[in-house]
């Protein structure tokens, strides 16, 4: 016999929900955290590591710790520009030497990954038994988000300086929140996204001024080099998209050890395939691409526990720091010019630009 539910009594939806909640936080990134969170994950692509509600972390919820780890990883995420061009010079790789720098970049991310899988099974992940249709999808995001997407970063990275790189690579927030209004129902453009967008790639026109005949302001962009850092930022806008439709059936850290792996494995048989090498071994050159494998790992990982248990909107706010850290180290290791209004102007305006459109709707 059903009991019946007087007029007002929602216990009964309480529990429902309750249960649903339960059963959703046991399935990672299920349909709920899809259709849910997919917006605030579309314009951060680290949010693939996203999680439901968890239980306050006494350690991992306190605010000074937050704002810190949350900075370190920004400061990670920003140290690869002048990284990248650094190794470039410790290592030998000339501009035009694309596949050394495909070498380059393979050893990094294989490392990387390895060591997001080793951190995965000490957390008690498994890492094996994947369907051929799992598989597949995660060697097809490897393929894209790794191998592809630095394809175009490393080598549109030795044609431009770091500065340049760190702003215009910041692009690729506004391609996903571009790309989401046409792929999700739920995440349409809004006026702070819109202007967000505006502001946001205004900046890279202002990146790009310079002076031509007579003193009259020209646009200076180049296919190899700015053209490519921007292609690289809209292949990682797409292989997000992707990643975050796959990651609903695999636990996100070791779908990003096997990606990282397989892209950069990839990376590293096209650059020998093309006659690439990596030489010019040196104490200073072989801690770099540690630190370059190191940090990809070290601040996804820490990324991922912070969105665990903290909101999502707190965490995803620090975004706008990684191009002002991508611009400070860049200007102090690079030796690159700071004090040029183009490059002032353009960080405030994409890093407005982040603000925005990562900005959480008032309820």
């Amino acid at each position: 016999m059903r009991r019946s539910i007087a007029p007002g009594d929602n216990r009964g939806l309480v529990r429902k929900r309750s249960i649903f909640r339960r059963r959703v936080s046991t399935r990672g990134l299920a349909s709920a955290d899809y259709y849910g969170y997919a917006p605030l994950a579309l314009r951060d692509p680290f949010c693939l590591f996203m999680h439901p509600a968890n239980p306050a972390h006494p350690f991992l919820t306190n605010r000074r710790v937050v704002f810190f780890l949350a900075l370190l990883c920004c400061v990670l995420w920003g140290s690869s520009y002048p990284a990248i061009k650094g190794g470039y010079a410790l290592f030998g790789i000339a501009p035009a030497d694309v596949p050394s720098k495909l070498v380059f970049a393979g050893w990094r991310f294989l490392v990387a990954g390895l060591l997001l899988l080793v951190y995965a099974v000490a957390s008690g992940q498994a890492v094996r038994g994947f369907t051929r249709r799992e598989w597949t999808q995660i060697s097809l995001l490897g393929l894209t988000q790794t191998t592809l997407q630095y394809v175009f970063f490393y080598v549109g990275l030795a044609y431009t300086s770091g500065v340049k790189s760190s702003i215009m690579n910041a692009t690729g927030t506004f391609f996903s929140v571009l790309l989401a209004h046409f792929i999700f129902h739920n995440d349409r453009l809004s006026f702070n996204k819109v202007v967000g967008c505006i502001a946001g790639f205004a900046g890279v026109m202002v990146v790009n001024l310079g002076s031509g005949l007579g003193g009259i302001p020209s646009f200076e962009f180049t296919l190899l080099g700015e053209g490519f850092v921007v292609i690289a930022a809209l292949v990682l806008a797409a292989a997000s998209i992707y990643g975050k439709r796959i990651s609903q059936g695999i636990d996100p850290i070791v779908m990003t050890g096997l990606q990282l792996s397989i892209g950069g494995a990839a990376l590293l048989v096209g650059g020998y395939a093309s006659g690439g090498h990596l030489s010019g071994f040196t104490p200073a050159s072989t801690a770099l691409l540690v630190y370059m494998a190191v940090l990809s790992s070290l601040a996804i990982s820490i990324w991922s526990l912070l969105l665990k248990y903290n909101r999502v909107s707190m965490i995803t706010a620090f975004n706008f720091m990684v191009p002002v850290f991508g611009v400070a180290l860049s200007s102090l290791f690079l030796h690159e010019s700071l004090l040029d209004w183009r490059y002032a102007a353009a960080t405030v305006l994409v890093c407005g630009g982040i603000w925005l459109v990562t900005k959480e709707p008032a309820a």
